[in-house]
């Protein structure tokens, strides 16, 4: 079992930037592959990004490519997503995810641990 606790969320102006959190603890967090993403009103929650079980590999949707950078720090069981350039149309609630494995992929079906989610703004 992986418990994940999201932080950071806010409202904050296009342009601005965003730091996303996520806590993990549990047996296995170390060495499970992450993943972001999100859920804006009325969509499917969406890919952000995935990173690997060292943080050696990363993947991300094409629409945050360039602007966000997700990474963790296993030494504190915590994983990142760095939000610059932010622009409304990535309101959404962001949710953080853990894999089984130590790479995983960019569908929902990929992961088997969820968050709660934190809430993002970008008011324009």
């Amino acid at each position: 079992q992986v418990q994940l606790v999201e932080s950071g969320g806010g409202l904050v102006q296009a342009g601005g930037s965003l730091t996303l959190s996520c806590a993990a603890s549990g047996r296995t967090a170390s060495s499970s592959a992450m993943g972001w993403f999100r859920q804006a009103p009325g969509k499917e929650r969406e890919f952000v990004a995935a990173i690997s079980w060292r943080g050696g590999s990363t993947n991300y949707a094409d629409s945050v490519k360039g602007r966000f950078t997700g990474s963790r720090d296993n030494s504190k069981n915590t994983v990142y997503l760095q939000m610059n350039s932010l622009k409304p149309e990535d309101t959404a609630v962001y949710y953080c995810a853990a894999s089984r494995y130590l790479y995983s992929g960019i569908t929902r079906l990929d992961y088997d641990y969820w968050g709660q989610g934190t809430q993002v703004t970008v008011s324009s």
